[in-house]
């Protein structure tokens, strides 16, 4: 039995230096920034953890209600960490900003 707790150590050790190490990805650096303006920073903590600015600023220009339907897809199908409560934050902010009636 020590024998095989031993071999057991050993192969834990010394396998954790055999592993070749984690591959480095690193990605181009972002060259847009969401546009200023009331709640910009709130969608900056919230969107731009799972996704970038350009995935909101190459969207079609959305309605209100449609910005609604992304955001809570966005917090329901995929899991994003959005409060119930900052929705309509968010929803203002992305209507006024990328929403139908802003021209690009």
């Amino acid at each position: 039995m020590k024998k095989i707790i031993l071999g057991m150590a050993i192969l834990a050790v010394t396998g954790t230096f055999l592993l070749p190490g984690a591959e480095k990805y690193e990605l181009p650096p972002e060259k847009t920034r969401l546009k200023p303006g009331v709640g910009a920073e709130l969608v900056n903590i919230q969107c731009l953890l799972c996704h970038s600015a350009d995935y909101i600023s190459t969207q079609p220009r959305l309605s209100r209600a449609a910005w609604n339907a992304a955001v809570f897809k966005m917090k329901d199908k995929y899991g994003a960490p959005i409060n119930t409560n900052t929705v309509a934050q968010l929803v203002d902010y992305l209507t006024k900003s990328y929403g139908a009636e802003v021209s690009r």
